[in-house]
């Protein structure tokens, strides 16, 4: 006869295993519906958009999750909710593979001027436009700046996580990238070729690379100018991807100290500094465009680490899209594109102004 605490134990560890199990079960649904959502990236229709698999993912993910979300077991939420905040952390710091040191190199002072202009600038406007003149949270403001100033959708994945900001907030500021960036990609090449830009092909390179939301998008574009416009381009855009890690720590610092006042004008004690919670994704990356600099690894296994990332990024944003719910973007998302709406333009007009300043006085 058994005694109720070995009963209690053996549905203790039965709970335990079914949890694991469920989570297991969720991260693979996951990921073979990022296998489907790379697939139909690939589709010649779509790739010409420019739009990535992580783009795709988020939109199929959301259309899943809000449509058919009863069709998926309760149990494999752990396993979505994995894939869409530790797996993303994992991804973010492999994405240092894709920079080094040597490319930030050869476009010098001038792109990293521009990169830095505009990145600062981006995410100042952009949070002080999304939160004064938009009405937006925080959290939705700093994730809209982010994918327009640093690197579109896997920027505003590494702030969702250092932020903890909720799922919905994440797909509004994709959004904002997917509409603006694809417009880009369209629009910056018409533009150039009708001569309003005043640019020459430096000049498309530095503005196309400093001012275009995703990497993919930035090639897109510069491929109907020039090789070299292109190669420049790519090389400015990762400049800004490295920012990423610096810009992370400070908002970090910021998020930090705007938290202890916010406790102190509640309860009017005098509340110490929390421990900074430091991204070990944002230092994993930059370890991993130090190892890229340094050609410790052979150019195969970088090019297969990268393709996994990939895939690891678009399981990220396809949990992310399970979890969304389109009644809670539609509470705030005229309002985040209308943030998007005025980066765009300040990416336009601003980003002109700094390219143009930038040749001048560096070039």
């Amino acid at each position: 006869m058994s005694t109720p605490h070995l009963t209690a134990s053996a549905a203790s560890a039965g709970s335990s295993a079914s949890s694991t199990r469920g989570q297991l079960n969720g991260i693979l649904f996951v990921a073979l519906f990022a296998a489907a959502v790379t697939r139909i990236a690939s589709i010649p229709a779509i790739a010409g958009l420019g739009l990535s698999p992580l783009i795709v993912g988020i939109v199929a993910g959301a259309i899943y999750g809000n449509a058919l979300r009863d069709g998926m077991p309760e149990s494999w939420a752990a396993g979505v909710n994995f894939s869409a905040r530790k797996l993303l952390r994992i991804a973010v710091a492999f994405f240092g593979l894709r920079v080094s040191l040597q490319e930030i190199a050869q476009v010098g002072l001038p792109g990293l001027a521009e990169s830095v202009l505009i990145v600062v600038s981006t995410l100042v406007i952009g949070t002080w436009a999304g939160m004064k003149i938009m009405k937006l949270d925080r959290d939705t403001a700093l994730l809209t700046a982010a994918g327009s100033a640093i690197c579109g959708a896997a920027a505003v994945l590494a702030f969702e996580s250092t932020l903890q900001s909720k799922p919905h907030k994440s797909a509004m500021a994709v959004g904002s990238v997917v509409l603006f960036g694809t417009l880009s990609m369209f629009l910056y090449p018409v533009l150039f070729k009708a001569g309003w830009l005043h640019l020459d092909t430096v000049g498309a390179g530095l503005f196309f690379g400093g001012t275009i939301h995703e990497v993919a998008q930035v090639v897109g574009a510069a491929s109907n100018v020039s090789p070299e416009a292109t190669h420049i381009a790519t090389i400015v855009k990762m400049t800004r991807v490295m920012l990423l890690v610096p810009v992370l720590l400070v908002v970090g610092m910021w998020v930090n100290r705007s938290a202890r006042s916010a406790a102190t004008a509640e309860d009017g004690k005098h509340h110490a500094p929390r421990k900074l919670a430091i991204p070990w994704f944002a230092l994993g990356f930059l370890a991993f465009v130090v190892i890229n600099s340094l050609h410790v690894l052979p150019e195969s296994a970088t090019s297969t680490l990268n393709m996994l990332d990939t895939f690891a990024l678009t399981m990220a944003m396809t949990a992310l899209g399970i979890e969304t719910r389109i009644a809670q973007i539609r509470q705030a998302g005229p309002r985040a594109l209308t943030t998007g709406f005025i980066l765009y333009v300040w990416l336009i007009a601003g980003g002109l102004g700094i390219t143009w300043a930038v040749q001048r006085l560096l070039g």
